[in-house]
């Protein structure tokens, strides 16, 4: 359990980090980097679901 708390906190850093990139790249007009960071914010969302859904599956 404290592996997933782990792997939770790390995916909300990354949410976080990734919506600080777009914001920072699009303010320097980098569009690529802005696609870039939009990606990994979508991985990092798509993944902490499927640990949320694991959880709630242990927790049963």
């Amino acid at each position: 359990m404290k592996k997933k708390i782990l792997l939770n906190v790390l995916f909300n850093l990354g949410i976080i980090l990734s919506i600080f990139g777009m914001g920072w790249s699009y303010n320097n007009k980098s569009p690529l980097v802005v696609a870039f960071f939009g990606a990994t914010f979508v991985a990092f969302v798509y993944v902490k679901i499927q640990l949320i859904k694991t959880i709630k599956d242990f927790k049963k």
